[in-house]
């Protein structure tokens, strides 16, 4: 980096003007013992952060899918039987921890969410609950609850009568 010094007096023969400049320069390039203490304390704090942080934004993500999800599947069961004027079966594995339609692909069911159902005494069987659509838009009922770590969660209610799916926040 050029340092340019103005006019010297003839008192001032200039060379203690390039003198202070170079030095002041050369002090300039370096860091304090000081500022890289902050800066590793920074990324420390920061690397110590980062994995809870990572952790939460899967347990939130994995929530998300598997609400929208089984909604989905839910919603093409009824559209399903309507299209087809035969039964179909929402099916929901609570042993083997997977849902979906029968006869189409199960999707698994995240390990840190909980999921409760309540269906009909005719729609169970072991730990394998299904909720029965038929070809009038009709259902057998019944209530899904898919529940976060911390409590909260949503309720997913399947009216008998229309077979309507709508979902309902449950706080902890």
């Amino acid at each position: 980096m050029p340092v340019f010094v103005g006019a010297a007096s003839a008192a001032n023969s200039g060379t203690g003007s390039l003198h202070v400049a170079a030095a002041s320069a050369t002090k300039a390039r370096g860091f304090t013992l000081v500022e890289l203490l902050v800066v590793f304390a920074i990324m420390a704090l920061v690397i110590g952060v980062a994995p809870v942080a990572y952790e939460k934004l899967q347990d939130s993500l994995h929530y998300r899918e598997t609400v929208r999800g089984m909604v989905s599947a839910l919603r093409a069961a009824r559209q399903q039987a309507v299209l087809t004027g035969h039964d179909v079966l929402f099916e929901l594995d609570l042993r083997e921890r997977h849902y979906g339609v029968q006869g189409g692909p199960a999707h698994p069911i995240a390990p840190a969410l909980t999921v409760r159902a309540t269906v009909a005494d005719t729609e169970v069987l072991d730990q394998r609950l299904d909720i029965r659509f038929l070809p009038s838009g009709a259902a057998t009922g019944g209530e899904v609850d898919i529940l976060r770590p911390s409590g909260s969660g949503v309720r997913l209610r399947v009216g008998w009568f229309l077979g309507r799916v709508q979902q309902q926040a449950l706080e902890p």
